[in-house]
């Protein structure tokens, strides 16, 4: 290279700045969407605005008196530093007049993390197997190997009522949508009913399943007012349907050849089982049929999460009004309905619901089970069993948590893997999400708990304390607690 070389070379990568500095400035047409189909046309950018200036814009554009937080995406890759980057890692700087975004509002409340352990609760004598606060965070339960369910008091934090009936493993436990019921199924293939506020058993157990029970759903508050619904799902190869206040088995859905591992009730009315023969299978609830058959599963399919589960779960419930969430519970029937058909509404928007199911095959599959077999995308990098998945209440994102001692976090629309996150030094067995979709917590076989922050894509908190392996794990509906249980035979609460 010759002297003279170097100042012109200066001087070019100077015009090159230069050129980068007019492009920040310069000005951009926008088209804004949304989930519901909702269009803003005509909105000029900079391409040196970040998400903060897209909210302001947005604001303006939809003339809201309440303050938007949204994220925002061109052709799914989400606008994290500026337009401009985002844009020129698609490739799409200066080719195109006009650009599309995708935006997804956001909880504008912020669930802070749990830092510590509140309490560390003795009473079960056997390892705690499931544990699950009542849609509004009012009530905990646990069910374990001991035969007993469980009720805590998570004011004076301290057991509140044991309930006996079961004989044998209490393997799953379900809320019913209006927080009043609480059902419980254990490995003799019964189901009892329990009521949180005084710990006696409400109406005759469910018999009908001829071997365990796997899982429990009950069918959600906007279509059934009155929450008497409910699914079982058992190692028989059965699905059947109950009415809890008669105390007798509806339907029963056999087509499955194994045993059926996991159950859900969607909000469309659909019910849908994963099972040991590799199948999801798609069922009307109204009379039984099935619908579809989902394939692509090379072994054991052992877990499901939809879309829509949060929303579901807590039914009327807001949990950004967790301090008054206690009142709604005495609307009556039908405003209570009424509320949970509005909030499934507007988080499910004009968009089908996404149905991800995790199998012993090391893979994901992302699917639109209402109208189509075909999967969206297969999701793969797990290198040993994916034992849980779990939507974002956000519904953007999905975690799985894996026996090769990680967590991952995908795109929960287009199933792209986001991130890795690594720090268990045994399988995690858990994932659980904060009601703002910010923040997750897992757990291990390596006794911790820890809390990831999603959006920094990090570590935020180890959780120490239990003295073995933690199998059960749920956070609050209102994100005021984490609640973990396992073979210690323990529960602990953990608060901010």
């Amino acid at each position: 290279m010759e002297r003279g070389d170097i100042p012109a070379k200066k001087k070019k990568m100077s015009e090159e700045n230069n050129q980068d500095n007019l492009n920040e400035d310069r000005l951009l047409l926008c088209v804004f969407k949304n989930e519901e189909g909702e269009e803003h046309r005509g909105l000029l950018v900079y391409y040196h605005f970040t998400s903060k200036d897209l909210d302001d814009l947005l604001q303006q554009a939809t003339s809201s008196d309440e303050s938007l937080q949204c994220k925002y995406f061109i052709k799914d890759v989400e606008i994290n530093g500026t337009l401009s980057e985002t844009l020129n890692q698609l490739e799409l700087a200066g080719t195109s007049s006009e650009v599309e975004i995708y935006y997804v509002p956001q909880a504008i409340f912020k669930v802070r993390a749990v830092t510590r352990c509140t309490s560390t609760i003795e009473g079960h004598a056997e390892a705690i197997l499931s544990v699950q606060f009542n849609p509004n965070g009012r009530y905990l339960a646990s069910g374990s190997g001991d035969t007993t369910v469980r009720f805590w008091d998570i004011y004076t934090e301290s057991p509140q009522y044991t309930c006996k009936g079961h004989k044998h493993w209490v393997l799953a436990i379900a809320w019913s949508p209006d927080g009043k019921t609480l059902a419980s199924g254990c490995k003799n293939g019964l189901i009892m009913l329990w009521n949180p506020a005084n710990g006696s058993q409400k109406g005759s157990p469910l018999k009908s399943h001829s071997k365990w029970i796997t899982s429990l759903a009950w069918k959600p508050m906007h279509l059934d007012g009155k929450c008497r619904l409910l699914a079982s799902a058992s190692k028989d190869g059965s699905i059947k349907i109950w009415d809890t206040v008669l105390s007798r088995c509806m339907m029963s859905l056999t087509s499955h050849t194994q045993s059926v591992t996991c159950v859900r009730w969607g909000g469309t009315n659909l019910i849908y089982s994963g099972s040991q023969d590799r199948t999801i299978k798609v069922w009307r609830a109204s009379d039984g049929v099935l619908c579809r058959t989902l394939q692509g599963h090379g072994h054991w399919v052992n877990s499901m999460g939809l879309s829509c589960d949060y929303v579901l779960r807590t039914s009327c419930f807001d949990p950004a009004k967790a301090n008054i969430v206690h009142e709604t519970i005495d609307l009556g029937e039908e405003a209570q309905q009424k509320l949970a058909l509005e909030r499934y509404q507007k988080v499910v928007g004009s968009q089908p619901e996404r149905l991800v199911t995790a199998s012993d095959d090391l893979t994901m599959f992302l699917w639109t089970p209402e109208s189509s077999s075909k999967s969206v995308a297969r999701l793969t990098g797990h290198m040993q069993v994916v034992n849980h998945v779990a939507f974002s209440p956000s519904t953007l994102y999905i975690a799985s948590a894996s026996y090769d001692k990680s967590i991952k976090l995908w795109n929960g629309r287009t199933g792209a893997f986001i991130t890795t996150f690594l720090g268990h030094v045994q399988r995690v067995y858990q994932v659980s999400w904060s009601a703002d979709s910010r923040l997750l917590c897992s757990s291990s076989a390596d006794s911790t708990l820890k809390i990831w922050n999603v959006e920094r894509k990090k570590l935020l908190l180890d959780l120490g304390g239990h003295a073995d392996e933690v199998y059960a794990l749920d956070w609050s509906p209102d994100s005021q607690r984490v609640a973990s249980g396992g073979k210690d035979k323990v529960l602990k609460l953990w608060r901010q």
